[in-house]
């Protein structure tokens, strides 16, 4: 049976690969010309289970009025005559609910777990080197109620298999020396042994080689403009390709297009709530500068990720939502670099940093779309947010068992 892949980025690669092992004929479809050239190109770089949380909690709207009128805020809602991003709004507002949001914490750590888990035995059989480090993730925090907030988890999260531990200030500065000039305004942290870190690019362009040996064919080039759907059934897929509009056909169709799904699926009557959250990221070149960190970092106070990636830090976050707008904006990423030089004041003068931004497919309670849709032969894989890597494996396997049980019972 033909399944066609819409989406080359770490999602659709890692949803292609895993159709592949379970006996279908695979094809990917991809706009750019290799595989994960948007949302996985620069992002954060952790496998972050133990951050596996909605950002709709019941201490989100609190945020979110003290944060207006900053430029630099952490969550951004940039006001547009946009009514999906006003749908997508209230519907986050409702999900901020401590049941609602404590059910979805739960849903995604489980999902973690497990794509944690694909991640290391896909990494061990096909030998993948990404820049990873498999030294943890660990949180530290300047605010009172932020670590009271992340001592709460502890326990639940302990329960579902995910194990944390709690470090006072010189217990963080002796796992990760780089934060020795900060650390005066730590009350502690939290450390996620099993989590991990890495480069989600190369991650995602090693397992497409691996891919195309085993038989994946890709088309890359072409932009997906149309799907064709004739009764309960999609019929084809339209693209443009080198001047040309082709349809392309299989059996079976997985919509991995991030931000883009919604767009695409909407003429068909299916309304995904998935609006594009733009994040951004700086990389610094860093060599072996023991003054850059090792351990990968997150600080929980600005919202923001740090991971080693060889001679490279890379620094990402924040959240704003502006439709599907991709200019850099320079206010942010200078918050970004100050950060980063007022926790690691060593790195000054560092040269030739890179700036990026990318958008992020979120739904309203941080959970993806995983599986049928309304169309008897459509798949969706889609909606991941800011854990696009971290869910990509877990996800990727539990679509194809799916399908493999519903097209092929």
């Amino acid at each position: 049976m033909h399944v066609m892949v819409l989406g080359a980025g770490v999602v659709g690669t890692t949803t292609a690969w895993f159709l592949k092992q379970a006996g279908f004929d695979v094809t990917i479809v991809d706009r750019q010309p290799a595989a994960g050239m948007e949302t996985s190109f620069a992002n954060g770089g952790q496998i972050s289970v133990g951050q596996a949380e909605p950002w709709a909690n019941p201490d989100a709207p609190r945020k979110i009025i003290k944060w207006l009128g900053h430029e630099d805020a952490p969550l951004l809602f940039r006001l547009r005559a946009d009514a999906a991003q006003w749908r997508w709004g209230i519907r986050f507002l409702l999900e901020c609910w401590p049941g609602r949001s404590h059910r979805h914490a739960r849903e995604l750590v489980r999902l973690g777990l497990e794509s944690r888990t694909e991640l290391g035995h896909l990494r061990r059989s096909l030998g993948l080197a990404y820049c990873q480090q498999t030294r943890g993730i660990l949180a530290f925090f300047e605010e009172k109620r932020e670590y009271q907030a992340a001592l709460k988890t502890i326990d639940w999260m302990a329960e579902l298999g995910c194990q944390r531990r709690v470090l006072g200030p010189a217990e963080a500065v002796a796992l990760e020396p780089a934060l020795a000039a900060c650390a005066d305004r730590i009350l502690g942290a939290v450390y996620t042994t099993e989590d991990e870190s890495g480069d989600a690019h190369q991650f995602t362009q090693h397992l497409a080689e691996h891919a195309q040996a085993a038989g994946v064919r890709w088309l890359l080039d072409h932009h997906i403009t149309k799907l064709h759907q004739h009764h309960s059934r999609l019929t084809g897929v339209e693209v443009q390709h080198g001047g040309q509009t082709l349809l392309l056909t299989a059996d079976a169709y997985v919509v991995a297009l991030g931000s883009y799904s919604p767009l695409l699926l909407k003429p068909l009557g299916i309304r995904l709530p998935i609006y594009p959250v733009k994040g951004y990221s700086i990389t610094l070149p860093v060599g072996d500068n023991p003054a850059a960190p090792t351990v990968s970092l997150t600080d929980e106070s600005r919202k923001l990720v740090f991971s080693r990636l060889g001679d490279r830090l890379r620094v990402a976050g924040t959240a704003e939502l502006n439709g599907y707008d991709q200019q850099l904006n320079a206010v942010r990423l200078q918050a970004l670099e100050q950060r980063t030089l007022q926790l690691f004041p060593a790195l000054q003068g560092t040269r030739d940093i890179v700036h990026w931004t990318g958008l992020r497919p979120a739904t309203p309670h941080n959970v993806p779309f995983i599986g049928p849709s309304r169309l008897s032969n459509l798949f969706l894989n889609t909606g991941h947010g800011t854990l696009g890597w971290t869910l990509s494996c877990g996800s990727a396997k539990r679509l194809s068992a799916l399908m493999s049980n519903v097209l092929r019972p």
